[in-house]
């Protein structure tokens, strides 16, 4: 447990700073190690701070540090925090990469949950239905949203180097509840923008003796308005589920897409 006592030997700015340079984990990619590299010059600073007087220890830190990781990065700043303040009491590195690996998951589903799947397709839904009116509001709207996730970061830090190992408890007991209520909201959200952007409709009409029955409006729409969209969607969900690639859906969405148009059928 950190010391509520000891006085910390990184300034409020030295934070913030933590949680800014957190932002760019991904610029320094690997699919060998992931995050790793971006996580490590991330923190780099900090360690060779706490170990300047010890080559060692700092090479230690940046090998178990290089090691695989993948996670959220929305939340890194609260992890790099939390294992900022251990490692600035020198606890052992064994119990360090073990919370380290062991909170690695928690924080993917409840970064995933919030980030990916709930804010930013509310916030993409919103401001692409404003810029298709042809308001340049829209992309604002969606740029200032991001600008605020990236700044958030700083406060993040603090909350993770604040709370210290008083969060693990916190966070590995809430995080099954956080994120799957968060999902709840995501998909609620993702199935209302299914309805409202998932655009088919046919234009086949059938000759029925001296009648002509437009198949769209005289029939689908009277069984079941929006059919099509609802049937394509799930018809895509449960190819996606068969481990098809979402790239060869996306091809043939545009293939079938144009060769309906160009026979006339919608």
């Amino acid at each position: 447990m950190v010391s509520k006592n000891k006085k910390s030997i990184f300034s409020n700015h030295e934070i913030s700073m933590l949680g800014i340079r957190s932002n760019l984990v991904q610029a320094s990619f690997s699919y060998e190690r992931m995050h790793s590299p971006g996580w490590t010059w991330a923190q780099l600073p900090y360690w060779e701070k706490i170990y300047r007087d010890d080559p060692e220890g700092l090479k230690r830190v940046m090998t178990d540090n290089m090691e695989f990781i993948n996670s959220s990065p929305p939340l890194y700043p609260i992890l790099m925090g939390l294992l900022l303040t251990m490692e600035e009491e020198h606890v052992d590195s064994t119990t360090i990469k073990g919370l380290k690996n062991a909170l690695f998951g928690p924080m993917a589903g409840i970064g995933d949950a919030i980030f990916w799947f709930t804010i930013m397709p509310i916030v993409g839904g919103i401001s692409a239905s404003i810029a298709k009116n042809g308001n340049v509001f829209g992309p604002i709207l969606f740029f200032v949203v991001y600008l605020f996730l990236f700044w958030s970061r700083a406060p993040l830090a603090h909350l993770g180097y604040n709370l210290g190992t008083k969060a693990i408890d916190v966070i590995q007991e809430n995080s099954t509840v956080i994120s799957h209520v968060a999902s709840i909201l995501g998909l609620t959200v993702i199935g209302s923008l299914i309805a409202s952007y998932v655009k088919m409709q046919l234009t086949i009409k059938i000759g029925a003796g001296n009648t002509v029955i437009d198949l769209q409006k005289q029939l689908l729409d009277k069984i079941f308005p929006n059919i099509l969209p609802f049937a394509f969607v799930f018809l895509l969900f449960w190819l996606l589920r068969k481990n098809i690639s979402p790239i060869w859906l996306i091809v043939v969405t545009f293939a079938l897409s144009i060769v309906m148009a160009a026979i006339g059928w919608m």
